[in-house]
């Protein structure tokens, strides 16, 4: 079911602030970004940043939380016959490579910016949260996919072997020297899973 006009506008503003956060954190880094200039580009109050998010970092990793969100769902989209491996290969580029431009390769001062945020212990400890809730994501998805029951252990482990593979090449992408892109890396970590 579509969300109705007012869940879309609230979902546009939280995109929006999340973008603004991580963007200007970049550019100026974690101490030179304050609530009220993330929600001035946004042309929102920093009252409305506040209903959105409880802090900077949660608003700069809000993109991958929501993604993480996406990507349960968008498993569970996926055709029923589909074999599994096919279904989180084609959920995982979707979600992660960056939708219409899925090749672009952001300017190297832009990776150093961003190199710097997430070695902020700030946001390294909002960005475990997001790396739970993809595999938790992926987990619940794989369960109902395959209709085990909860105390099964396979879905948790193919999730987490997912999330990883994808923490890798996120990784590997961020510090790609020349850069590189992150669509290629994604798909030879998720090659590797079939390895073993």
């Amino acid at each position: 079911m579509e969300p109705g006009l007012r869940e879309r506008k609230k979902q546009a503003t939280r995109h929006a602030l999340a973008l603004a956060a991580l963007r200007l954190t970049v550019e100026r880094g974690l101490d030179g970004v304050l609530v009220e200039d993330i929600a001035a580009e946004v042309g929102v109050s920093p009252r409305t940043f506040n209903n959105y998010f409880s802090s900077k970092a949660e608003a700069i990793c809000a993109l991958a939380l929501d993604r993480a969100q996406r990507a349960g769902a968008a498993l569970r989209a996926r055709p029923a016959d589909e074999p599994l491996r096919a279904a989180i290969e084609a959920t995982v580029l979707a979600e992660f490579s960056g939708g219409a431009v899925p090749d672009h390769v952001p300017d190297r001062v832009w990776f150093a910016g961003l190199r710097l945020v997430l070695a902020t212990p700030a946001i390294e400890g909002e960005y475990l949260r997001v790396r739970a809730a993809m595999q938790e994501a992926l987990s619940a998805a794989i369960r109902d996919r395959l209709g085990l029951p909860a105390e099964s252990l396979l879905p948790d482990v193919i999730g987490g072997a997912v999330a990883a593979a994808c923490d890798v090449a996120s990784h590997r992408w961020l510090y790609a020297d020349p850069p590189v892109p992150l669509r290629s890396l994604l798909e030879e970590a998720l090659r590797h899973l079939a390895d073993y």
